[in-house]
């Protein structure tokens, strides 16, 4: 924790009973029902310790500029806090410094909105150094406009020095410098990792793996399916943001000698801003990569608004609907959880379609066809090259067999000749070596 964060007494405790609000706004195109994002938000709250004795909705016509909620609105909210011995207000919605302020004194509850609550479950989650200075950077942003909040000192004064020091600078103005300036540090020490990200990300481009990313809205069980595929024991639990740092495993694809398999922060609605900027170096592992697996909670009663909220982050990434974007293969998953015509109907759209596959990562059911299926797709538009090397090239022949199909190769004196399928973008990592 930094010296210009929250104060302990401010922060969140561990056990505490929360009240989850959600202003139901008329004007609002949501996809979601209102007990489906009350269950989200509710998800969110326990993924950070918090304990959600009651939840709320309240219709909004009209977002009031001083507490959202209308003056009867925040009052019923007090009576239900007070009635429930809630400490924490949770209002999934993003707040104004404002508003926030106006709800605490209001409520008598501590209130954290929708960005601060992610903010605060990526605080626990970042394991790697990158993680932790993402985070950081995105709570100073988030907290530079709620420092009136935050801080009990923020009225004092500096004076100023010598006979015309005059006022000197206010407390808040000399918090607020020193947020500016450890922003800036971080970011340049986060330009530096993505400068050696960059050069670890050519240096795999040369080598004779593929990558597959995996994305998904958060909890669709992209780590379960993971450690399936990699027999790895990444954190997969049925919690929001359960995966936060990047992680590579190598896996075996039919066709190539191994690939890597990246799995990747989950997704979720309305992502904070803050956080989207933040993490663009992370996901950018995403737009290198040779073939996008989008696991998808098919059991979800939200999925497919779970697919537009991807792909929503996909495009903020340029990745959607891009020409040189990566080819997508939807992996529906948790079909273990569906029955009867429920799942005759999901398979039967999945067969249908050739840019969706069916699994449990739980059970490992369709893992099989899932494999046979990326490999497939890995040598899509593949063509064949006739290609002469030296003999003693035994390094580029390797390369060759591991990202290709070797049809033939004969050796003539100190040169060999080769016959292999490449895919498009293969033949152009071939003519880059």
């Amino acid at each position: 924790m930094t010296g210009f964060e929250r104060d302990k007494g401010d922060g969140l405790r561990r056990g505490e009973k929360a009240l989850v609000v959600l202003p139901d706004r008329n004007s609002e195109s949501n996809a979601r029902t209102v007990d489906a994002r009350l269950d989200e938000a509710t998800g969110l709250a326990e993924a950070i310790g918090l304990e959600v004795s009651e939840r709320l909705s309240f219709r909004i016509r009209q977002p009031r500029p001083a507490t959202l909620f209308g003056k009867g609105q925040v009052e019923d909210i007090a009576a239900h806090a007070e009635e429930q011995g809630a400490a924490v207000l949770v209002v999934d919605a993003a707040l104004t410094p404002v508003q926030q302020k106006n709800l605490e004194d209001g409520t008598k509850a501590k209130v954290i909105d929708r960005t601060g609550l992610i903010l605060e479950i990526f605080g626990e989650r970042a394991a790697t150094a990158e993680g932790r200075l993402q985070v950081e950077l995105a709570h100073l942003d988030y907290q530079a406009g709620r420092l009136v909040r935050s801080w009990t000192h923020l009225e004092r004064q500096r004076g100023g020095f010598g006979f015309l020091g005059g006022p000197g600078e206010t407390q808040i103005e000399a918090d607020r410098r020193l947020i500016r300036d450890r922003m800036a540090r971080i970011r340049k020490e986060l330009e530096q990792v993505k400068r050696t990200r960059t050069l670890h990300r050519d240096r795999r481009r040369r080598a004779p793996w593929p990558v597959i990313a995996l994305v998904g809205y958060t909890n669709a069980g992209k780590s379960t399916l993971f450690n399936r595929l990699t027999r790895a024991t990444v954190l997969a639990e049925d919690l929001l943001f359960a995966t936060l740092d990047p992680t590579m495993r190598e896996i075996s694809v039919p066709g190539f000698d191994k690939a890597i398999l990246s799995d990747t922060v989950g997704f979720v609605s309305n992502l904070p801003t803050e956080l989207v900027a933040a993490f663009r170096a992370t996901l950018e592992e995403v737009a290198s990569a040779d073939l996008i697996l989008h696991v998808r909670d098919i059991h979800h009663p939200d999925s497919d608004a779970q697919k537009s909220d991807v792909a929503q982050v996909l495009t903020d990434l340029g990745l959607e609907d891009a020409e040189d974007s990566p080819p997508r293969l939807e992996v529906w998953n948790k079909v273990d959880l569906l029955e009867g015509e429920d799942r005759a109907a999901v398979e039967n759209e999945a067969d249908r379609r050739d840019d969706v596959i069916t699994v449990s990562a739980l059970t490992g059911e369709g893992q099989d066809a899932l494999l046979t299926r990326i490999g497939a797709m890995l040598r899509k538009g593949a063509s064949v090259h006739h290609l002469r090397l030296p003999a003693s090239d035994g390094g580029r022949l390797a390369w060759l067999h591991s990202r290709g199909e070797v049809l033939d190769s004969r050796s003539e004196g100190d040169e060999m000749f080769v016959a292999v399928r490449l895919s498009p973008e293969n033949w152009q990592r071939w003519q880059a070596l």
